[in-house]
């Protein structure tokens, strides 16, 4: 932690916005001028739109997060999270990943916490649902699914095999149809090394309490994606919702009843509820209101953008919808995360702000291998793309998109070799107790004296 009396601007959060917004301070910011701090309890920034691609091995879990103590070797990272926050006295309090909390003064805020999943109180979805919010869950899983093929192909039991065969997807939106269509991917190619199982062996389920998937690229496009999904086996139920999954047991509510091993939830994101803490103004929904500046109303010193904010669309507002918001996506943030750090940086120079002003350039999916859509808007022009070309489109915009050269090096590099090379379709699973082994080999085993006093005991009992 810095000593240096240096006015210090605190970005709490590591994610797009935090990583970008603190990269943009300190290439505008002159030698000196200031100490940046970034704190997020992780230490890597995570790129959410290759997830499912790393659930399906296309691309390394490695290569999907960047590192931000290398990125930003000129920053102070702090591993932990803010608990708290003192406007009155400027005064931030961090919960490190182990020790004492501390206090962190500091001149100048930039909220950047993103969002996480919005979940409904929901009967054993805690319990047996899998997120894909971030790369840990995307490796648990491709490692979840593959153990479901091994069970179903090694057991005699039909009940298990069943259950285990059946994955079950909750939200039709980018993430739930982009993972569900990947996940098939590469569960029809893994199908292909067992003798027991085969693709149609498997139930893939699609549910959505919305009347159509995928309502970022229109419904046009949406009702292609629906479609191909189907083309391919997935049953999708729209307008409908899980009541429970207890047990493994999918109650929806059409009526239908299933048992799986594999419910994925990503039905929606919500800020992160820590912000209720901050004393900051909060919008309806939990997100920070801010004005077009990316200024937190009422403030001017503290800066907010991304997921966890309520950006007001300029844009949108001028076309005649006077209550038109950013939406949370990878696009905007990128481009918020540079208009807020220019604007710190006039902001600590005394300068006016800039307004973020941003017209929207179309939504892209993939829905598995060379298989995608995509609406590129270009003025008033709108390019509607399916199939291949828009899984090319799909696959350039975000592969631009990756921050730093190193890992668009590393994901050109997995993509490159993917057209050469098979699926790897290899289960990890003991990866999420690594130590179980080594602990049954070096467990202390009890001693004679104590085997032969329960004997005794037991013989006791027993008469």
């Amino acid at each position: 932690m810095s000593t240096t009396e240096r006015p210090r601007i605190l970005v709490v959060g590591g994610g797009y916005v935090g990583l970008y917004a603190a990269r943009r301070i300190l290439k505008k910011m002159r030698y000196g001028e200031a100490t940046v701090t970034v704190v997020d309890p992780r230490s890597y920034m995570t790129y959410q739109p290759f997830l499912p691609e790393a659930a399906a091995g296309n691309i390394s879990p490695r290569h999907v997060v960047v590192p931000l103590r290398r990125v930003l070797p000129k920053a102070e990272v702090l591993t932990g999270r803010v608990t708290t926050i003192d406007q009155d006295r400027k005064v931030a309090t961090i919960a490190p990943l182990v020790g004492e909390a501390y206090e962190l003064p500091f001149d100048y805020l930039v909220i950047a916490m993103g969002a996480i999943s919005r979940t409904f109180p929901i009967p054993g979805l805690a319990e047996q649902g899998i997120g894909m919010k971030g790369v840990e869950e995307a490796i648990g899983l491709r490692n979840h699914v593959l153990e479901q093929l091994d069970k179903a192909d090694s057991t005699t039991d039909e009940e298990v095999r069943r259950k285990a065969l059946t994955f079950v997807f909750v939200g039709g939106g980018f993430a739930g149809a982009e993972t569900i269509g990947e996940v098939e991917d590469l569960a029809r190619d893994a199908a292909k090394y067992y003798n027991n199982v085969t693709r149609e062996d498997m139930r893939f389920i699609l549910v959505d309490a919305a009347d159509k998937i995928l309502p970022e690229v229109g419904p046009k496009l949406g009702e292609y994606g629906k479609k191909h999904l189907e083309s391919r086996g997935v049953e999708v139920y729209l307008s409908t919702s899980m009541d429970s999954c207890v047990d493994g047991r999918v109650v929806l509510k059409n009526g239908l009843e299933v048992d799986s091993s594999t419910i994925v939830w990503t039905a929606g994101v919500k800020p992160n509820p820590a912000l209720s803490r901050f004393g900051l103004p909060l919008g309806p929904r939990g997100h920070v209101d801010t004005a077009a500046t990316l200024q937190v109303q009422g403030t001017d010193y503290i800066w907010a953008a991304g997921d966890n904010a309520q950006v007001p669309d300029i844009i949108g507002r001028k076309n005649g919808n006077p209550n038109a918001w950013c939406p949370p996506n990878a696009q905007h943030a990128l481009r918020q995360a540079k208009v807020l750090g220019d604007n710190v940086i006039s902001g600590m120079r005394g300068f006016p702000q800039k307004e973020y002003s941003h017209a929207n350039k179309g939504a892209v999916a993939g829905l598995g291998l060379h298989k995608g859509v995509a609406m590129i808007v270009m003025g008033k022009m709108k390019i509607k793309l399916k199939g291949r070309l828009a899984w090319y489109a799909h696959r350039g915009y975000h592969g631009m998109a990756m921050p730093t050269f190193n890992r668009k090096i590393r994901v050109f590099a997995d993509w490159t070799l993917g057209m050469f090379l098979k699926r790897e379709v290899v289960s990890l699973g003991a990866m999420e107790t690594p130590r179980e082994e080594f602990y049954e080999a070096a467990k202390p085993t009890p001693a004679p004296a104590a085997k032969a006093e329960e004997s005794e005991s037991a013989k006791a009992k027993a008469s």
